[in-house]
């Protein structure tokens, strides 16, 4: 069983985040919103494989159900109403 600590020292460790966080606390379900500029110019389904290589077998062995959000910065304020201004 994993810890949502653990998965965000995980992610951290192997990608540069501006914002991370995971929430859950029962053990088993997490979810997490994930923004790095590492996204930029990848597909949904290339930063998933960024994310679960980061994880590594924790994916299939501790960790029961993840779900994520993957964004750029600029996705990031965009959605949090932190866009440009003119």
């Amino acid at each position: 069983m994993m810890t949502k600590e653990q998965i965000r020292d995980l992610i951290a460790a192997a990608i540069d985040c501006s914002t991370l966080d995971v929430r859950g606390d029962d053990g088993a379900h997490f979810e997490a919103t994930i923004v790095a500029a590492a996204f930029e110019g990848k597909s949904r389904v290339a930063r998933h494989q960024i994310i679960y290589a980061a994880l590594g077998d924790h994916m299939r062995e501790a960790i029961h159900a993840l779900s994520f959000k993957t964004l750029t910065p600029a996705e990031f304020s965009a959605a949090n109403g932190a866009g440009p201004r003119g």
